[in-house]
């Protein structure tokens, strides 16, 4: 059977709109997945205007899931979360937050509900995410809020066939080093190693980036890779995990690039990223990993510079 998916148009305001519906233009998307969208109809047509689409949508009734998928047109199951006159392109609004929160919690029940395999959802925007009511640092943690998950759980960024996860996420940068332990290394080195494993990957390669320039230069530039990393990674090995490390991170990536590593765990948000979107920002996927059910996005944000 196909995976069937919900897909919200994510962040009214930004590029998310006119994404989905050039993916909803794809000619084998159908062979794909079965997919519901979620979301207010006019945000939707605003995409499919931008992205000069003709595809149709058809309304479906919230209580008969079984008929969603029978009929011509992708199945919309349509919310009111934000007026047309509160669409404003390229612009931070709490009504752009709220209406990707509502459409993100609907899309999430489906999945719990079984109606549904997984969420696609559209960039978002943080500030407008936290002006609509957002009380945690980003929509990941949100999920996990709202399911009431309490298990490890953190970003996987994709790209290709690598993947890296991090130890520390959207925090200041001036709060990292007291927010990594061994622990919590050993814990992002098992998720990544975990996911390798779920997609079938027998014994997954996984590098450990350094904190320090240098690696810390044995201790002169700092000694987090002789206290935490290095103890860390010793103990996922006994762990029976395939890691290395702590390289230093300017030259890890290259190792990865050169197919050595399957993925990489980073100590902070942007010593992963920018590797990656460099590597390929056109192709990045954002996984929500560790968590009870599946959530993808696009790598990147809102691109309020190209919106519309």
């Amino acid at each position: 059977m196909k995976p069937r998916i919900a897909i919200t148009h994510g962040e009214p305001a930004g590029i998310g709109p006119e994404l989905v519906a050039k993916l909803l233009s794809e000619p084998d998307l159908a062979d794909l997945a079965d997919v519901v969208l979620i979301g207010d109809p006019h945000v939707f047509a605003l995409g499919r205007q931008q992205a000069g689409a003709d595809w149709q949508m058809r309304p479906v009734d919230p209580d008969q899931p079984a008929d969603w998928w029978a009929g011509d047109g992708f199945p919309l199951l349509a919310l009111e979360t934000i007026a047309p006159a509160e669409v404003q392109l390229a612009a931070v609004s709490a009504a752009g937050g709220r209406a990707s929160l509502r459409g993100l919690d609907r899309a999430v029940d489906l999945t719990t509900d079984g109606i549904v395999d997984g969420v696609l959802f559209g960039p978002f925007n943080k500030t407008s995410l936290h002006l609509g009511g957002m009380d945690v640092e980003d929509e990941h943690r949100y999920i996990a809020k709202y399911l009431g998950f309490t298990g490890y759980h953190s970003e996987i960024n994709m790209l290709d066939e690598l993947i890296t996860t991090r130890v520390t996420s959207h925090i200041a940068l001036r709060d990292v080093v007291a927010n990594i332990n061994q622990d919590k290394v050993i814990a992002a080195v098992q998720l990544a190693n975990d996911t390798l494993k779920a997609t079938g990957m027998e014994r997954p390669r996984i590098g450990v980036a350094a904190l320090n320039p240098h690696a810390g230069d044995a201790g002169n530039f700092g000694t987090e890779e002789i206290d935490i990393l290095a103890p860390a990674v010793k103990r996922a090995s006994e762990m029976q995990i395939d890691v290395n490390g702590p390289w230093p991170s300017d030259t890890v990536f290259l190792r990865a690039r050169d197919g050595l590593l399957d993925a990489v765990v980073t100590m902070y948000h942007d010593q992963g990223q920018i590797a990656m979107k460099l590597m390929g920002f056109e192709r990045g996927v954002t996984i929500a990993a560790g968590l009870p059910i599946p959530v993808a996005t696009p790598a990147h944000g809102t691109a309020f510079d190209i919106a519309g």
